[in-house]
C-alpha cells in the first residue's frame, strides 16, 4: 500500500496545476517544423509545432495527450521555450534526462520549473512521458534550423 501512497504523493498539487494550464496548447497554422513523439510504454503523445528566426524559437505550440507528469513538463516547456536557441533547448532536455536518471541538477532557466518533476526519478516508467515535449522540441528546432540555416 505504501507504493500507492508514494504514487499519490508524486502527483502533487503543483504538478496538477501545471498539467491543467499548458501554455501554447494546440497546433500552429503554419509551423516551420512539426514533430510528433510517442512514449511506447504508456502511449502518451506530444506534437510540437514551432518556427524559428535567427536561431531562436519565435512561435510554438504543442498538442499534448499525456499523463499529468507529461502535461506538467509540457507546461513548463511552453512557458519558457519562446526566445530560446537550440543549445538551450537541447541543454534542458539533457539536464532533465540526467535529473530523472541520475538525480542530476535541475535544468537551467527558463526550464528550472521542471524541478517539480524530480520525485518522478523513482518511476522509470514515467520518464519517457516527461521527456516527450523537450525531445520533440529539439527535433523540431533541428529541422527548422536546417531549413533556415540558423545553426
Amino acid at each position: 500500500m505504501s507504493g500507492d501512497t508514494d504514487l499519490i504523493k508524486l502527483y502533487s498539487a503543483r504538478i496538477l496545476e501545471l498539467a491543467a494550464d499548458i501554455p501554447h496548447h494546440g497546433r500552429l497554422p503554419g509551423p516551420q517544423a512539426s514533430v510528433k513523439r510517442r512514449a511506447p510504454l504508456c502511449g502518451s503523445t506530444v506534437t510540437v509545432d514551432l518556427s524559428c528566426e535567427g536561431g531562436r524559437v519565435t512561435d510554438y505550440a504543442a498538442e499534448v495527450k499525456a499523463c499529468a507528469l507529461g502535461q506538467a513538463a509540457a507546461s513548463v516547456v511552453g512557458k519558457g521555450i519562446i526566445g530560446c536557441d537550440l543549445a538551450q533547448v537541447t541543454g534542458a532536455r539533457d539536464a532533465l534526462k540526467d535529473m530523472l536518471k541520475a538525480d542530476g541538477p535541475t535544468p537551467p532557466a527558463p526550464f528550472d520549473g521542471l524541478e517539480v518533476l524530480r520525485p518522478a526519478r523513482d518511476y522509470k516508467n514515467r520518464h519517457a512521458s516527461i521527456l516527450l515535449t523537450l525531445e520533440a522540441a529539439v527535433e523540431a528546432m533541428e529541422t527548422a534550423c536546417a531549413q533556415t540555416a540558423c545553426n
